[in-house]
This record gives structure tokens, C-alpha cells and sequence, in this order.
């Protein structure tokens, strides 16, 4: 499913996002920036360990935040570091992970990045009601592409299962229906 933002598109896939040949992804990390399990544990396996070592510099990450390394082995030159939060229902909760999604495409704008693909943060191990975190996520970044209209970038969201996928679709089609302000 792909739409059309100002010049940007927004897409939803499902696949693995270590096989994504955007010139980022974005790893769903933990605060050490540690290889783990998940997601992250995927993107340091299939980039190698230098991943790690670059990341051991980094003096990890807060919540919210994003941090940039080289891919190494992965067809993406650069993977985008994000730390999504752990879900506790509190209102902080989507405010920190809407911060994911916003910081990342932020610093991937600083450095240049102009194709992004994304995992559904935090909705593993973190457990954030998928329902919820795709709502929060498509509305982040509609929204920075909105107040973005002069830069073009691909948005991709890489989703692993089928009901990730249609999760995802779902949000995306309520979204531009109810014409729900971001």
C-alpha cells in the first residue's frame, strides 16, 4: 500500500527489514544499543559485528531519541538507532513514541537520507499495543511530511507478519477516511 504526501510517499510492505535497500533503517533498539533480541538482534546479525563496535562509541541512547551508524553488511548504508518506549499505558507512552518516528526522519534529513524503512517500534518486546503504535507512528510521520513539504523521501514501514500488515493498513486507511489530523 503506498499514498502520496507532498511530494513524499509513505508505503507499507511486509518483509524483513534487513533486506531493505533504502539508504536507512531504522533498528528498534534498547538503550545500550546492544545487539539483543527482535529486531535488533536481526540488524546486528545481518550487519556483522562491526555494527556493534560502532555502536559501543555511541554512549547508547535515551528514549525517543535516534542515533546513525554505518550498515556494514546490510543493503542499507545506514541503520537509524531508536529507542522506543516499554509500554506502562501512562500518556508519555505516545509521546515517546511518536518522538521515535520524528527524530529518526530528522536525522536522517540532517545527514542526507532520503529513503527510510521503518519496524513497528516498540509493538515486540517493548509491548505497545500494535493497534495503538501504528496510530501513533502513521500519524508521526504524515505529520513530519507535512511540515517537511520541501524535502522527498520514501517512508517505508516493513512489517513482519500479515496481521502487523493489515494492522497497519487499517490505521493508514482511518487515518486518511476520517481525515484525522496528525
Amino acid at each position: 500500500m503506498k499514498v502520496r504526501i507532498n511530494g513524499s510517499e509513505l508505503e507499507l510492505t511486509r518483509g524483513d527489514i534487513t533486506e531493505q535497500s533504502t539508504e536507512a533503517i531504522v533498528n528498534a533498539a534498547n538503550e545500550g544499543l546492544a545487539p539483543g533480541g527482535g529486531v535488533a538482534g536481526d540488524i546486528h546479525r545481518a550487519a556483522g559485528p562491526e555494527l556493534w563496535e560502532e555502536c559501543k562509541k555511541l554512549g547508547g541512547c535515551r528514549t525517543g531519541d535516534a542515533k546513525l551508524t554505518r550498515g556494514y553488511n546490510l543493503p542499507a548504508p545506514y541503520v537509524i538507532h531508536t529507542v522506543g518506549p516499554v509500554y506502562s499505558g501512562s500518556p508519555q507512552d505516545p509521546k515517546l513514541l511518536e518522538a521515535c518516528y520524528r527524530n529518526s526522519l530528522k536525522l536522517a534529513v540532517e545527514n542526507g537520507i532520503k529513503s527510510v524503512s521503518f519496524p513497528a517500534i516498540s509493538t515486540g518486546a517493548f509491548r505497545y499495543p500494535i493497534e495503538k503504535a501504528a496510530r501513533v507512528a502513521l500519524k508521526a510521520v504524515i505529520a513530519f511530511m507535512k511540515e517537511h513539504q520541501e524535502i522527498r523521501l520514501l517512508v517505508r514501514f516493513v512489517l513482519y507478519s500479515p496481521k502487523a500488515l493489515k494492522i497497519h493498513e487499517e490505521a493508514l486507511n482511518e487515518i486518511f477516511e476520517k481525515n484525522v489530523s496528525p
